[in-house]
């Protein structure tokens, strides 16, 4: 007689070892059907049924964690979420806010992880299980500037520095917002990730003219040695038309050197 064992018989063990042996510490369908070499309907079929029998966590369709041995709930959260981002919203890297905290960019923690994808989501901010994530869907050509960091086998994608400021100039609310954003880009300028060839080659190929009157307006207010190189080349590549300083906050003074609306009340925290 074949033994059970929590609900699994030999055979289902088996291959539930196998499972977890190969895999890190997130499964998907596709993952469980190449390593159990089956097809991904009896792949799909046998997750559940382990997630039924409390050995894994469904995350959400098609993607699944192991529950620990010791635990004493079936709902467990990722200590993976980064591994998590990369499975759920492929193509993707982190960015934004969790990016500059990684880089050291920030000191500033966040509750959540900021995920860039060319994926299409219905819900920029994401809940699953205790993990939050904030995704902003961009456009192919904008994934690159980016590093590995590896979860075990896997290869995830992160911003580099330079990228991660970038982000943050074409989109301020990628980093918590305009002064979070001077903020990081004073400790950028200050570091030894600091590239200016890089830099602006990044925000050419960002083909946002924003970008540039950001960039030349908060350099002069956070002083730095890089500071009359990096206004000259962001004087270099300005355009006609107006941008606001921060998208979300119509501004209520035009810096005119900058084709910039600025909130008068606007201050950089180092000069505060």
């Amino acid at each position: 007689m074949k033994k059970e064992l929590g609900g699994l018989r030999d055979k289902g063990r088996q291959l539930l070892g196998k499972l977890l042996q190969a895999s890190q510490e997130s499964i998907t369908v596709a993952e469980a059907s190449h390593i159990l070499n089956i097809s991904r309907y009896h792949a799909a079929g046998l997750l559940a049924m382990w997630a039924k029998n409390g050995w894994l966590y469904r995350v959400r369709r098609g993607l699944y964690i192991p529950i620990p041995l010791q635990s004493s709930s079936t709902e467990v959260t990722p200590t993976e979420p980064w591994l998590i981002a990369h499975k759920l919203f492929p193509p993707c890297y982190i960015g934004g806010w969790t990016a500059a905290h990684h880089w050291g960019l920030t000191e500033q923690i966040f509750h959540s992880i900021f995920v860039m994808t060319t994926k299409k989501v219905h819900q920029r901010e994401q809940n699953l299980n205790g993990v939050i994530f904030k995704v902003k869907t961009i456009l192919p050509k904008k994934i690159f500037g980016t590093q590995p960091i590896w979860s075990g086998k896997v290869k995830i994608a992160i911003s580099d520095p330079t990228k991660t400021v970038i982000d943050g100039l074409n989109d301020p609310t990628v980093v918590g917002g305009i002064r979070m954003l001077a903020d990081i880009l004073s400790v950028y300028v200050s570091s030894k990730e600091f590239n200016q060839e890089k830099l602006f080659k990044y925000a050419k190929a960002m083909n946002n003219s924003a970008v540039y009157k950001r960039l030349g307006f908060l350099i002069e207010q956070v002083k730095s040695n890089a500071t009359t190189s990096i206004a000259a080349e962001c004087k270099k590549n300005l355009k006609s038309g107006y941008s606001q300083l921060e998208p979300a906050i119509k501004g209520d003074h035009l810096e005119t050197r900058w084709n910039l609306w600025v909130l008068k009340s606007f201050k950089v925290k180092d000069q505060e």
